[in-house]
């Protein structure tokens, strides 16, 4: 992913699960398509691996994103 949206929410209530169902959200009200990569800081992943699936978004873990940040956008086609 070359370009996205960058989303923050460190609201420590909320699961990451409805985090990033609220930044596609956003994402796809302001762009019109829905979004198919999340790139999360790996600490929000946890023991589960560098990725996991979210309905149809590939959710990778990605150093250098901040804790509580999500860049969240479509996935290269190349």
């Amino acid at each position: 992913m070359n370009t996205g949206m960058l989303w923050f929410d460190n609201d420590p209530s909320v699961t990451l699960p409805v985090k990033i169902r609220k930044a596609a959200a956003y994402y796809q009200q302001k762009f019109g398509r829905s979004p198919d990569l999340c790139l999360v800081h790996p600490g929000l992943i946890g023991k589960s691996g560098v990725s996991l699936m979210l309905e149809k978004i590939t959710v990778r873990a990605y150093r250098p994103v901040l804790p509580g940040h999500f860049w969240i956008g479509m996935q290269d086609q190349n």
